[in-house]
Parts: structure tokens; sequence; C-alpha cells
């Protein structure tokens, strides 16, 4: 009886170990988007700089990958996406816009929605717009300053001639 429960338990143990491990070429069923990277870094722009940025990625699921949305956090950024399924072992990318006239550091995300399980994918797209050497300059701060003191002075009606 003791080797009957000894053999058992070795049996068990050998069991469970052996189910923990993965094959390590085993492909993901189902389609898998594949990102070159979750951040998009404009680093140091001049304002008014090329505001298109390319991020790259690859199927490396079973299934073809379909890109149901891609969502800026901000109208300032803006994303494109190709809207045909992306085969499997196939590569493609996803156009991002920054509206690159805005001065400061900026940190927006896009939103992608595929027919991958699991939650969206979010991108982090940063970087700082800084007033390059050829920028118009700035109005001042009240243009209607001079104007508005001149407005305030009493006038005198009773002109006496």
């Amino acid at each position: 009886m003791k080797t009957y429960l000894l053999s058992l338990c070795f049996i068990l143990t050998a069991a469970v170990g052996f189910s923990q491990l993965e094959p390590s070429d085993q492909k993901s069923v189902g389609p898998t988007m594949n990102l070159e990277s979750l951040v998009v870094d404009y680093g140091e722009i001049e304002q008014n700089s090329e505001p298109l940025r390319v991020l790259n990625f690859t199927n490396t699921g079973t299934e073809p990958l379909i890109i149901k949305s891609a969502r800026g956090s901000c109208g300032c950024t803006v994303p494109e996406w190709p809207k045909e399924p992306i085969m499997p072992g196939e590569a493609s990318t996803i156009e991002i816009r920054y509206a690159t006239n805005r001065l400061g550091k900026f940190s927006k995300t896009v939103t992608l929605t595929t027919n991958e399980e699991g939650e969206p994918r979010v991108i982090k797209v940063q970087g700082n717009v800084s007033k390059g050497e050829d920028s118009v300059p700035e109005a001042p701060a009240n243009i209607f300053k001079d104007a508005a003191k001149d407005t305030a002075k009493p006038h005198n009606h009773n002109n006496k001639n």
C-alpha cells in the first residue's frame, strides 16, 4: 500500500511539473500584433516641423489581424491605420501625426483596438516642441492695451470757443 501511494504521488508530481512547461517554438493562436515599440518619441523638435511619425508592426499570429480603430487622446494626435486585414507574417505601419504648432512638452496616447484577445493596446506619443528660429513672433499679451488708455481719458464735450 505504501509503495502504491508513493508511486501515485510521484506520478502526480511529475504530471503537474511537466504541465507547466511550454514549448518554446509554439506560435500564438489567433492574430498577434507585434509592435516595434510602445512609445513614439518625437524628441526635441522645432515648432511647425514635420508632424508625421511611422510605427512598424508585424502580425506574428496564425490568423489575419484587423485593426478596428485607432484613437488619439486628443485632436492634436491623429493616427492612420490599415483598414484591410494584415495576414499572418505580414508587416504594416501606423502613421501618427502630432500638431507640432503647439509649443511645450507633450505626452499623448493612441489606443489601438484589434481583433486580438485582451485589452486594447496603448501607444505613448511624447516629445517637446520648442520655438524655432524662423517662427512668427508672438502677439503682445494685450494688443488693445494702448487703445484702452486713450479711451479711458474723459472727453470734454463742452467746447467753448
